[in-house]
């Protein structure tokens, strides 16, 4: 198959096809490259490789030929100039940070982040000098307020985890460029098969690839995509500092990549549906998913995002005590705090993935006792109904 051809393919296509050696016998299915170095022919082909005169291999730590499948295919994906691939999403933003930022820089971030974000930003950054302000994502105006002469970067997820609040791509980023900062955005929740903010004006897309690109949580891995430029300086510190992601990680991403687009689709059905379904339901307080018309940022979530993802949250009143009797109630969901998994998964975040965070972060990132997450699987919506329906009678409802 041409490249050439490949050059004008559909998401689908690309999916399956991009990172293959054209008219090779590896092109059905690449191996995987269990190796930590590689052979040269002479000296002076490895001294040719080593200082980059000659394109190839030379440590698995700099690159790999398995892992360079996958950063070309999810590059094609995202619409970005290249990828680089990480051993877990927090080394992502890690790398990123520590690439692009110095002592005395300051960060902008949206205050319902992950909560190993947040931890980030406030622990680790901070012991390098560099400062890091949260804004509310929606408020456009707050984004404006925090920019400061030393302003680098511009950090949001969007969908949030786990209130599910969408922040204008483009509007956000316009405010960072005419600071001279970059925005990354964590895309874990959509992929590139729901939404691409490269297209919307980002400079970096973040993922967790441990979610959706795999799809069935068997491996942890990261990727940073944006322009040849950054995304040199992004291998530069992988290979001197070695974040970087196994072989054998890397082809499990290829392969769930080339399911992303029919999983995305039928992960979002089935949440959507749910979604309806708990906000009828007596006993829920509010449900948290931009795919629902109540939602506030439904509109703005509907012109960047071609579906609504698999996420969503709800309240229960009663506090924690009721929220725990609903998720030890359930018996199909698995209790866990991983997404992006064929098996829908459950938690309670304020004592599993925001756990870590004060009351105070806690409340301003609207993280209630009584919020209960769910990440839609690929089961039948029925059973996943009447696995709620356990839940509220273990509330007593």
């Amino acid at each position: 198959m041409a490249k050439e051809w490949l050059s004008t393919a559909g998401f689908a296509t690309l999916a399956i096809r991009e990172g293959l050696t054209p008219g090779s016998e590896q092109e059905h299915s690449d191996p995987i490259y269990a190796t930590s170095s590689f052979i040269f022919e002479s000296a002076e082909q490895a001294a040719a490789t080593f200082s980059g005169e000659r394109e190839g291999h030379t440590y698995s730590r700099f690159s790999n030929p398995t892992v360079s499948v996958f950063e070309r295919r999810l590059a094609a994906l995202e619409g970005g100039e290249e990828c680089v691939a990480t051993s877990s999403g927090m080394a992502a933003i890690l790398t990123l940070c520590l690439t692009v930022l110095k002592a005395g820089d300051h960060v902008v971030c949206s205050r319902d982040v992950f909560g190993s974000t947040v931890g980030l930003f406030n622990n680790v950054l901070s012991k390098l000098d560099i400062s890091v302000t949260f804004v509310a994502l929606r408020e456009l105006e707050e984004w404006e307020r925090a920019a400061r002469t030393n302003t680098k970067l511009f950090f949001c997820e969007t969908p949030s985890n786990p209130l599910c609040e969408v922040g204008n791509i483009r509007r956000i980023a316009e405010v960072a460029h005419s600071v001279g900062a970059l925005l990354a955005v964590d895309n874990c929740f959509c992929t590139p098969a729901l939404q691409r903010p490269l297209e919307l004006g980002a400079d970096v897309v973040m993922h967790s690839a441990t979610k959706y690109l795999d799809g069935q949580g068997r491996v942890l891995g990261g990727a940073l995509v944006g322009t040849h430029s950054l995304m040199t300086d992004v291998r530069a510190f992988v290979r001197v500092c070695g974040p970087s992601m196994s072989p054998f990680n890397a082809w499990i991403f290829s392969k769930g990549l080339e399911t992303l687009q029919l999983r995305m689709n039928a992960h979002s059905e089935r949440a959507q549906a749910l979604a309806e379904w708990l906000e009828k339901h007596p006993a829920v307080v509010n449900v948290n998913y931009c795919g629902l018309v109540s939602h506030p940022d439904h509109s703005l979530a509907a012109t960047q995002q071609s579906a609504f993802g698999g996420v969503l949250s709800f309240e229960v009143a009663g506090f924690r005590s009721q929220a725990w009797k609903f998720i030890n109630g359930v018996r199909l969901m698995s209790l866990t705090a991983n997404l992006g998994d064929v098996k829908t998964t459950i938690c309670h975040p304020a004592s599993t993935t925001h756990g870590r965070l004060s009351d105070e972060q806690k409340r301003a990132a609207g993280i209630t006792e009584g919020l209960i997450r769910i990440a839609v699987g690929l089961e039948d919506g029925a059973d996943l109904q009447r696995d709620c329906e356990r839940g509220f009678a273990a509330m007593g409802l």
